[in-house]
């Protein structure tokens, strides 16, 4: 039987979490090429960067699911050990469609990981901590985030095969970590599930979900085309994506704080409104380094709202439903990405301020729908909890 305490459980998350994403985004800025070099036309190395979110939201209910049912310790060490060895593929001389087929496995690790992962800190820590215990999951994402393409800058084209070698050897040893650690749960029950909850703060925090998601598919997608449209540097660019990053990364315990201590709907609230208008806001401003401030601005409310956000998601929820809900929720936010993203370099091709106004309008408007699915949830868990 695998033991941890909460608190080294949430430890070793975190670090699995962290070197995990930041495996899956050494490589993006030099991918492409690496494709090119290996027979990819630009149309198939662009499904091939799909496939990744595709798979991931093919299969994160399903996860969840069988986190319920399984066991997530299973699931987790599974993911792992299926993310490693697909990572090692990028050394076979196969050419670049074969690819396609380590991508989409990669991307349902990932969301594996992620729904086991969030899942499991709901489950171990009580409402009234949750708060505090997400924010460093989500930090550790996006630092992985943030970091894996600076570190994955060392290795050339020619080299990044190895280079997801090496990120799979450590994959293959964070599933040796996760075997002996406590995630919440004791593995197989042969009892049914309990039925899931569609209670209003799960609805809610779905639409919440899909206005942060859409949100973050224009930047996705756009974010660099809008730059360089009004002359930035390339360096700039790059440095627009750090200074978001590094608020929400100190500012992490502090926003999980809130979740725990203050008003959950209404920081959620607020922090989605606020991306909705630094969203519409970006296309209207040329003056470059006034919009790197604005990012470390904007990422301080989104900061705030997530662990907020995520923590209403969970709030109520038995400990064999948090899987499916996670797994919802992860889904609702990852399909939202990809439609914004999809949608999103269309409409740049018309106006280049379109996307982020037109999705701006449609992020507001889903988040202000949890003023009516939240209207009777308990916001403050301080004030509930005895």
């Amino acid at each position: 039987m695998a033991q941890s305490t909460a608190r080294q459980t949430l430890r070793r998350l975190t670090v699995i979490v962290a070197i995990q994403w930041m495996g899956a985004t050494l490589g993006l800025p030099l991918l492409p090429l690496f494709l090119e070099h290996r027979d990819g036309t630009p149309t198939i190395i662009g499904l091939i960067m799909a496939t990744f979110f595709v798979a991931g939201v093919a299969t994160q209910f399903a996860f969840g699911h069988l986190a319920d049912k399984f066991g997530r310790r299973r699931i987790l060490v599974v993911s792992l050990v299926t993310y490693g060895f697909a990572s090692m593929t990028y050394l076979l001389p196969v050419t670049a469609p074969w690819l396609a087929l380590t991508r989409a496995f990669q991307g349902a690790s990932a969301g594996a990981i992620e729904v086991t992962s969030l899942s499991a800190v709901a489950s171990l820590f009580p409402e009234s901590e949750r708060g505090r215990a997400v924010s460093q999951i989500f930090a550790a994402q996006l630092f992985g985030l943030a970091v894996g393409p600076v570190v994955g800058v060392v290795a050339s084209v020619n080299e990044l095969g190895w280079a997801f070698f090496v990120t799979g050897l450590v994959s293959l040893g964070a599933a040796l970590v996760a075997l002996r650690t406590n995630l919440g749960d004791q593995g197989y029950d042969p009892s049914p599930l309990p039925r899931m909850q569609w209670n209003s703060q799960l609805v809610g925090s779905l639409f919440a979900a899909s206005a942060s998601g859409l949100a973050i598919g224009v930047y996705e997608a756009c974010w660099s085309l809008l730059l360089h449209a009004h002359h930035a540097s390339t360096l700039q660019i790059r440095l627009s994506w750090t200074f978001f990053s590094v608020p929400w990364v100190v500012l992490a315990r502090f926003g999980g704080r809130l979740a725990d201590h203050a008003n959950r709907r209404a920081i959620a609230l607020v922090g989605l409104l606020s991306g909705a208008f630094f969203l519409a806001l970006y296309p209207h401003i040329h003056n470059n380094d006034l919009i790197l401030v604005l990012g470390s601005v904007e990422s301080i409310g989104a900061s705030l709202a997530v662990p907020s956000i995520s923590s209403l998601m969970s709030q109520g929820a038995a400990n064999r439903e948090l899987g499916r809900r996670q797994g919802l929720f992860t889904t609702s936010n990852t399909a939202s990405l990809a439609l914004g993203a999809g949608a999103s370099g269309f409409l740049f091709t018309i106006n280049s301020a379109l996307p982020f106004t037109l999705i701006a309008v449609v992020s507001a408007s889903l988040a202000l729908s949890t003023l009516f699915w939240w209207r009777h949830v308990k916001g403050n868990i301080a004030e509930a909890t005895p």
